[in-house]
């Protein structure tokens, strides 16, 4: 057997090493066509991914499916376009979608609410909906419960993936509260057990009881000035 000195085998340990390749013309359409997403998604109110994804690979005249960005690249986009341009602005209505969020929240206490979608990450937009997923093996009570407090609503169904083979229709209802539109997903009680996968990254979607959203709003209106 023969032996290499150490300064040899460093050296051939070091090939492993290799740099990183330089991004090549793909990837820099790629990284346009998710910015331009993210800003159809911040500034005309698109809140369907794939929908925003289609219209900015149509200003590019992309129609390589391969180049087209993951749902994930567009929400790291969108968070990054919230803080270069959002500022104080972004905050602002962050902070009042989850106040108002927490007063579903509350109405809707009974059904177990849990707080789901872009309000809970942070990337909501002026214009993104409040999306709840409350439980309750009777969709009629949690109608029965808005309308006994005098919110009129709208009933509709969801699909939604409980995973990646699995599609479910849930019934739902949309009402508004003050200035902001909400949306209950109504899943039977042993719903909470398995959450659908999320549209942006496939996994399971994060869910946030009233204790912690409670927790978001307060340290959101500790970071504002002058607090």
């Amino acid at each position: 057997m023969i032996s290499l000195p150490l300064h040899a085998m460093t050296k051939i340990r070091g090939i492993t090493n290799m740099p990183k390749r330089a991004p090549t013309r793909s990837d820099h359409l790629r990284g346009a066509v998710a910015q331009e997403a993210a800003r159809l998604m911040a500034e005309h109110g698109i809140q369907d991914y794939l929908v925003a994804k289609r219209k900015a690979a149509e200003r590019y005249g992309v129609v390589d499916g391969s180049v087209l960005p993951k749902n994930t690249e567009i929400e790291a986009a969108l968070a990054s376009y919230q803080r270069l341009f959002g500022g104080e602005q972004h905050m602002s209505s962050l902070q009042q979608q989850r106040r108002t969020a927490l007063q579903a929240m509350q109405l809707l206490e009974r059904f177990e609410p849990r707080l789901v979608g872009a309000v809970l990450t942070g990337t909501a937009t002026g214009y993104t909906d409040i999306q709840l997923h409350v439980f309750s093996d009777s969709p009629e009570a949690v109608c029965m419960q808005l309308m006994d407090r005098r919110y009129e609503y709208e009933v509709f169904e969801r699909k939604l993936k409980l995973t990646a083979e699995r599609q479910i229709t849930v019934p739902s209802v949309r009402f508004e509260m003050g200035t902001e539109t909400v949306e209950a997903f109504v899943f039977p009680k042993d719903g909470i057990r398995q959450a659908p996968v999320s549209p942006v990254d496939g996994r399971p979607m994060r869910r946030a009881g009233a204790p912690e959203v409670s927790t978001l709003t307060e340290m959101g209106a500790a970071r504002r000035p002058g607090r």
